[in-house]
């Protein structure tokens, strides 16, 4: 499989609006300094995800950009084919040419590995991923002890 910067951004860039969709549209500058995604690489992203159906864009001041489905039913799968990211692990892009203009020998193992992974990435929703950045619930240490007096008079 060759997942390149490209899909990585894309699912960082899609947890990013849902976690922080829920005053409104996102906007991509916002998703750029928080992510440190390149802001004309993210449009170029998103103008993908829209075409996709995956993101709604709202124009004009307070516009940005929504999910266009619940979290639940948008998967990393159709984020990185929406961005045109192959799921390929095949020398040949599944062609079977790769050796001599025939099949290879393990092209069956690597259009296998490509079905696992296609179906694995299908299987794990924005909203799975959004929960796994909520930070656990831990518990904090107060310190009891008296805060110091401050001698009465002087200085603070």
């Amino acid at each position: 499989m060759r997942l390149t910067t490209k899909g990585r951004f894309a699912v960082t860039a899609m947890i990013d609006v849902a976690m922080h969709g829920g005053n409104g549209p996102v906007t991509l500058a916002a998703v750029s300094g928080r992510q440190h995604i390149s802001l004309s690489y993210l449009e170029q992203l998103f103008g993908k995800l829209r075409r996709s159906g995956l993101v709604d864009s709202v124009r004009g001041p307070g516009g940005g950009y929504n999910l266009a489905k619940p979290q639940s039913a948008i998967s990393v799968a159709d984020i990185i084919l929406a961005v045109d990211e192959p799921i390929d692990a095949t020398q040949c892009g599944g062609r079977e040419n790769c050796h001599d203009d025939r099949r290879c020998m393990t092209h069956d193992l690597w259009a296998a590995l490509n079905d696992h992974i296609f179906t694995f990435l299908s299987g794990v929703s924005v909203a799975q991923l959004v929960t796994q950045q909520k930070p656990a619930d831990v518990a904090v240490m107060k310190d009891h002890r008296p805060a110091p007096k401050m001698p009465v008079g002087e200085p603070v």
